[in-house]
C-alpha cells in the first residue's frame, strides 16, 4: 500500500486481546508475571526498548505527549504491539548506520530497531527482521528552480541520500554522472537542500512527501518502484519467543483493525 502521508497523528486504541495467545507462546502460565517479558531475552525485563533514528518523519518524531517520547508511524504501531504484549514501550535516539548494522543490538543497547529499516538480504546477514509491515518507494525531491525533472538531470549535480540506506544504494545504481554526498539522516539532508548544498534528495517517498509539505517550494519530480518492504529488526540471535511475540501482536493488530486504525492516521487516502 502506498497512499498520501498526512501529518496528523492518530489516537491508538490500546488492546490487549491476544494476551492470553502470546502468553501460551511464550510458556507463561497467566499467572501475575504474564507481562513480565520473561523468556523474551529483553534488555529490560518488562520493557520493549527501542532503537531509532530520529527524525525521519512521518515514521519517527519526538512527541512529549506520546508515552515513550516518541510518536510516528513506527513508532505509534510498535507501542500498539509492546501495548498488546502487556510491556513498557522505551525508546532510544541512535544512529541509522549502527541500527541497520546490527551493532546496537551487539552492544545490548535495544531489543527492537524501528527506523523505517528497509528489509534486504544484506541486513538479514546480521539481523532478524519481523514480518513486513509497510510497502514503500524511492523518490526524488529538487530544489527550487534546479532544472531537474528527473534521475536522468542528476549528471554533474549533487545528489544527497542518508547514509546506509536503500536511497544511497538505488542513487550509487541509477543516478549517472551525480555526485552522491551522504547525510546522517533526513534533518541534515532537508538542511543541506534548503541551503543550496546539494541539488537534490533520493529517499523514501513518505518522508520527502513531508519535506515538500514543508515548504512548497520544493518538488517531488520522480517516484521510483523498488518493491521495498519495512520490518522492525532485531539482533540476528534474537531470542524466537521475542520474534514470534511480536509478530502475533502485529497480526492480531491487523485483525482488530488497530493497524488500520493508525496506518489511516498517517497514509489516509485524500478525497477527490
Amino acid at each position: 500500500m502506498n497512499f498520501q502521508p498526512r501529518t496528523r497523528r492518530g489516537l491508538l486504541a490500546a488492546t490487549a486481546s491476544a494476551a492470553l495467545l502470546l502468553v501460551t507462546a511464550c510458556g507463561g502460565d497467566g499467572g501475575e508475571d504474564s507481562g513480565s517479558g520473561d523468556g523474551l531475552g529483553l534488555v529490560s525485563d518488562g520493557t520493549l526498548t527501542a532503537c531509532s533514528n530520529v527524525p525521519f518523519p512521518p515514521f519517527e518524531v519526538e512527541d512529549p505527549d506520546a508515552p515513550s517520547g516518541y510518536s510516528g508511524f513506527d513508532i505509534d504501531l510498535l507501542q500498539a504491539i509492546a501495548d498488546e504484549m502487556e510491556l513498557d514501550l522505551e525508546v532510544l535516539n541512535v544512529s541509522f548506520e549502527a541500527l541497520q548494522s546490527g551493532s546496537t543490538f551487539a552492544a545490548g543497547q535495544c531489543d527492537i530497531g524501528a527506523s523505517a529499516i528497509t528489509i534486504t538480504p544484506e541486513r538479514e546477514e546480521n539481523l532478524t527482521f519481523t514480518a513486513p509491515y509497510y510497502d514503500s518507494l524511492q523518490s526524488l525531491l529538487v530544489a527550487p528552480d534546479s532544472g531537474i525533472e528527473s534521475i536522468a538531470d542528476l549528471d554533474g549535480k549533487k545528489v544527497g541520500v542518508q547514509a546506509g540506506t536503500t536511497g544511497l544504494s538505488y542513487a550509487e545504481e541509477n543516478a549517472t554522472g551525480a555526485t552522491v554526498v551522504e547525510y546522517p539522516g533526513n534533518a541534515e539532508l532537508w538542511s543541506a537542500i534548503q541551503a543550496g548544498q546539494i541539488d537534490a534528495i533520493l529517499q523514501d517517498l513518505p518522508v520527502n512527501i513531508e519535506n515538500a509539505a514543508a515548504d512548497p517550494a520544493y518538488v517531488i519530480v520522480e517516484e521510483y518502484t523498488t518493491d521495498e518492504q519495512y520490518g522492525y529488526a532485531m539482533a540476528k540471535d534474537a531470542s524466537p519467543e521475542l520474534v514470534e511475540g511480536i509478530d502475533t501482536a502485529l497480526e492480531n493488530l491487523r485483525g482488530d483493525g488497530t493497524y488500520q486504525e493508525i496506518y489511516d492516521s498517517y497514509f489516509a487516502v485524500e478525497s477527490q
